[in-house]
């Protein structure tokens, strides 16, 4: 009986894992879940569209930002440029490149959800977003998100992987 119940209380701390092994956010407009199943995805069809945007259309005319993820030599773990700023309503081509040794995310959104999903990551540090604002790639890896901006606002990016938001890797994202 006693590991019936340990069985339900790990079950049902895992939320609401999917037997695809996704959790919570939906996929990126731009590219393939990464990982196999041994890692835990994070899912929700419900943030297609947020106050920070939503996902643009392949089609759609976007200007191109590169964002590149690294660490310095002092241990520090950045992004370059350190901020961002776009016009509510403006498409852009987010070119993310980990130039890093480590694996790293770029995820945007509000500090309140980032705050949430920095403390899920702690929890879970397997998990891999799969959602249309968010990017996971291993060293030497690249990819896009094709982002319309939304509500003018202070949002913000990070890397949520555990110690890398503490090690420096998050920055301001205003729409204006």
């Amino acid at each position: 009986m006693k590991l019936l119940t340990m069985t339900l209380v790990a079950a049902v701390g895992a939320g609401a894992a999917q037997a695809d092994g996704s959790h919570g956010h939906a996929q990126g407009a731009m590219g393939s879940p990464e990982g196999g199943m041994s890692a835990m995805d994070h899912r929700d069809d419900a943030k297609a569209a947020m106050p920070l945007g939503a996902p643009a259309s392949a089609a759609a005319e976007a200007r191109t930002v590169t964002v590149t993820m690294r660490e310095t030599e002092d241990g520090r773990m950045i992004f370059e440029p350190a901020s961002l700023s776009f016009a509510a309503g403006e498409t852009v081509r987010l070119v993310i490149r980990n130039a890093g040794e480590q694996e790293h995310e770029f995820v945007m959104d509000t500090p309140g959800e980032i705050e949430e999903h920095k403390a899920m990551m702690a929890e879970m540090p397997d998990m891999r977003h799969r959602e249309a604002n968010a990017l996971r790639l291993g060293s030497g890896e690249s990819g896009e998100i094709l982002w319309t901006f939304g509500d003018p606002g202070r949002y913000e990016f990070a890397c949520l992987i555990p110690g890398h938001y503490e090690g420096g890797m998050h920055g301001p994202l205003t729409v204006h």
